[in-house]
């Protein structure tokens, strides 16, 4: 849980430059990816790790652009990385001008259960972890190249120099 909003603004801004490298690299062909017919596909996850933002923010008072209808998934992945970008720039902005390091002790009701608008904040980070881990197992399926987030990828060891750990 966020006590000030400048660690949420640290953490948030690493954590979206890591969603947005793994939304970067996904292409239109990728985007049905997916393990099994009864799974969302590799668009559908990122498609509602787009969403999400305006979705969880909308049982909140702040106020901004955002995407909140999931379904249909666009077919563009440009569409679905640009729509990301725009969603958190403006998160970001009406964070920190709707709310105050004291708003984020306020509760709130999310989806039934009572959190603090800093647990909430928490919450969008985790839950774009969450399907970030998801996106590159199918990405991995689909043929693309994963980016390192907290390290370097597979593929990136070598271009700094280094052998990848062994399989």
């Amino acid at each position: 849980m966020f006590q000030t909003l400048d660690g949420f603004f640290k953490l948030w801004n690493f954590e979206a430059d890591a969603t947005q490298k793994i939304l970067n690299q996904l292409t239109d062909e990728s985007l049905p990816q997916e393990v099994t017919p009864q799974n969302w596909t590799l668009g559908r996850i990122a498609w509602h790790t787009v969403t999400a933002i305006g979705v969880v923010t909308s049982r909140t008072d702040l106020s901004f652009d955002s995407s909140n209808q999931d379904y249909p998934v666009p077919t563009s992945a440009k569409s679905i990385s640009d729509s990301y970008q725009q969603a958190s720039n403006g998160l970001v902005e009406a964070v920190k001008n709707q709310w105050t390091d004291n708003s984020l002790r306020e509760v709130q009701d999310m989806f039934g259960q009572k959190m603090s608008k800093g647990e909430i904040l928490s919450f969008l980070i985790q839950h774009q972890i969450h399907h970030r881990g998801q996106m590159t197992i199918l990405m991995r399926q689909a043929g693309l190249t994963v980016p390192g987030l907290y390290g370097p990828s597979k593929e990136e060891w070598a271009m700094i120099g280094m052998e990848a750990p062994k399989m």
